[in-house]
């Protein structure tokens, strides 16, 4: 056994707990001062340049959304004042691990980000095409991404890297699952679901807030290629989502998706089965079912790919007065981090940038110069606030309601029971059919392969705590010893890492 080694700050100092983000309480937001989310975050946003770290490679396109339902008991926002009314946007789609030379067939989440351009300033709302998300804290997700990108001496990818993770990580197995069935590599951008995947806050006039997920379901019908499809059009057509929505709104074939929401009260969420902030979870349609609200159109290109995608910017942080965030751990990690790389990536000023400027609200702040000011710069007014020479004021009325908070600040795995394995369980039995269980293991099947057998059986436990059927299917196909994966299932993820460690 190697000697132990403690993990600590870019300065040394020992880190005591690298799983789980300091918050104010169990259930409240993250804490400025956790010291070393920050210094994790900030680090990983630096880590490649000039592409972006995260969804290097994406394809946009303008259009208009759509109110089709009356939501003003829930959100005083402007993009949802009146049935009818239509509000600009912004839509980018991507891959997320690979580099901008990468294949747009590739298995992956794919990015889902709409940029609202509303009188209030812009809203973005940064999604996939998933429900759920890996993680729950974002303490995580550097590491997560290093497993999904090259390894360090090889530089290739490397399925000991990607499995080793995942299979120690068991809050994954939800997005796992999705991302190995035929949804992990959707047939172009035009033709698979977007989500907001996160909780949000919504609150109306009257000071009321409500809790909230955002669903935009195509209008052109899912289609998704095989693993087969996938690698024969990753060689042939490398480029064949971007083109093929191109070439769609170049041809008047204008894309559209309609979005549904799910909306629960603040007394609903607090006496629900399981942690409604938590990203690895989807809210069932059951217990919160979905209202029709509004739809999205896509129906004009970009003049200039480098000035309007490569160069646009997609913040979860920008919110406008109705919209908030909740207290979801990975959401609030998100909120730094997404303007944080901007600014690295394309500067203090990117927001001057046309695509990602307001197009129908005035930008007043005391925030002056650096690289890139393409304006003004604020003129001869004061850059100081409070002043007494007429500068732009705050507006009292564009608070957002309190969020009542308990509890202690420090670091706290979830309060609620972790169960990581009932939904992507209830997602293999029920919402697959025959065909779709078939290409989700043999999917899983050619990709973990090329991991070492003890990272094989580890994750074919976890497969097998979901559904037994699902573990043993793919275990056998990987030539694995059966008893081996039911006992490790039965271990607790503890005794499973420690069973299969190196």
């Amino acid at each position: 056994m190697s000697e132990k080694k403690t993990l600590t700050t870019g300065f040394g100092a020992p880190i005591g707990d690298d799983q789980n983000t300091a918050t104010a309480g169990p259930r409240g937001p993250a804490l400025l001062q956790d010291v070393h989310l920050l210094e994790k975050m900030s680090h990983f946003d630096r880590e490649r340049i000039p592409e972006r770290v995260v969804h290097a490679k994406g394809a946009g396109a303008y259009g208009y959304f759509e109110v089709t339902a009356d939501v003003t008991r829930y959100t005083k926002a402007a993009l949802f004042a009146q049935v009818g009314k239509r509000t600009d946007m912004f839509a980018r789609f991507s891959t997320v691990g690979g580099e901008r030379g990468s294949a747009d067939t590739a298995r992956d989440p794919r990015g889902f980000a709409l940029k609202f351009y509303t009188e209030d300033g812009n809203y973005d709302l940064v999604g996939n095409n998933t429900p759920v998300f890996f993680l729950r804290d974002p303490l995580k997700f550097p590491d997560f991404i290093h497993t999904q990108k090259r390894n360090p001496r090889t530089n290739l990818k490397d399925a000991n890297m990607f499995w080793d993770f995942l299979s120690l990580t068991p809050e994954s197995l939800h997005q796992v699952t999705i991302l190995f069935s035929d949804r992990g590599t959707p047939d172009g951008f035009r033709h698979m679901h977007g989500f907001g995947s996160h909780t949000y806050k919504w609150y109306n006039a009257a000071g009321e807030y409500f809790w909230v997920k955002y669903h935009f379901k195509t209008d052109q019908g899912i289609k998704n290629l095989t693993r087969q499809q996938a690698g024969e059009l990753a060689g042939a057509a490398p480029d064949y989502a971007t083109e093929d929505l191109f070439q769609a709104i170049e041809a008047g074939d204008h894309p559209s998706w309609t979005l549904e929401v799910q909306i629960m009260t603040p007394e609903q969420a607090r006496d629900y089965r399981f942690d409604i902030f938590d990203v690895t979870k989807v809210w069932p349609h059951g217990d919160v079912p979905p209202m029709k609200i509004g739809k999205m159109v896509l129906n004009r290109n970009p003049v200039n790919y480098f000035a309007e995608v490569e160069q646009a910017a997609f913040n979860p942080s920008n919110f406008v007065p109705g919209i908030a965030p909740s207290p979801d751990k990975m959401l609030q990690g998100r909120l730094f981090s997404y303007h944080d790389t901007h600014l690295h990536r394309l500067g203090p000023n990117y927001q001057l940038i046309p695509v990602n400027a307001p197009q129908k609200a005035t930008v007043a702040n005391y925030q002056r110069d650096g690289f890139m000011r393409t304006d003004d710069g604020g003129g001869a007014g004061p850059n100081y606030w409070p002043n007494s020479f007429g500068g732009p004021a705050p507006e009292p009325e564009a608070l957002e309601p309190h969020l009542p908070l308990e509890g202690e600040a420090g670091r706290f795995a979830s309060t609620h029971p972790n169960d990581d394995f009932s939904q992507p369980g209830e997602l293999y039995r029920k919402a697959l059919n025959d065909m779709d269980r078939e290409h989700l293991v043999g999917n899983i099947v050619d990709h973990l392969k090329d991991a070492l057998p003890r990272i094989q059986k580890r994750q074919c436990a976890l497969f097998h705590k979901a559904d037994a059927q699902w573990g043993e299917r793919v275990a056998a196909g990987l030539g694995l010893d059966l008893a081996e994966v039911r006992k490790l299932a039965h271990m607790t993820k503890e005794e499973r890492a420690a069973a299969t460690a190196q």
